[in-house]
């Protein structure tokens, strides 16, 4: 390659010779075979509620934009209960069957987590 360079006013003419670098390898890879087990996960946390059949759970992480229940209040399956904000749309939590809200644990501007119960439900 060929370069001008300046020093103290004075051009030069330079011949560069530019040598490749080689490019790294990933290295060996080894498997063995059997015996892996993969990390365990731990389950969302649920805010205080046990999950169980009878619980509507929020299905991602949100604020609660609306609570459209009452405690007491028959609901049938499909019902919307619960809206929840997140990245600016809304999505709406239904009942899982038909109940009565036994519980709601949430308010409207809670922010919740993936899995967290928000509202508990009775045959």
């Amino acid at each position: 390659m060929q370069l001008k360079v300046t020093v103290n006013g004075v051009a030069y003419d330079v011949e560069v010779e530019v040598e490749e670098e080689p490019q790294p390898t990933l290295g060996a890879i080894f498997m063995t075979g059997g015996g892996f087990s993969p990390p365990a996960v731990s389950a969302p946390k649920s805010g205080g509620a046990a999950a169980d059949g009878n619980s509507v759970q929020a299905p991602l992480s949100g604020t609660v934009a609306r609570v459209l229940v009452e405690e007491g209040q028959a609901i049938e399956a499909g019902e919307v209960v619960i809206v929840l904000e997140a990245m600016k749309m809304e999505t709406e939590i239904t009942a899982p069957h038909a109940g009565t809200v036994s519980a709601i644990l949430v308010t409207a501007g809670t922010a919740v987590t993936g899995g967290q119960v928000l509202v508990q439900l009775a045959d």
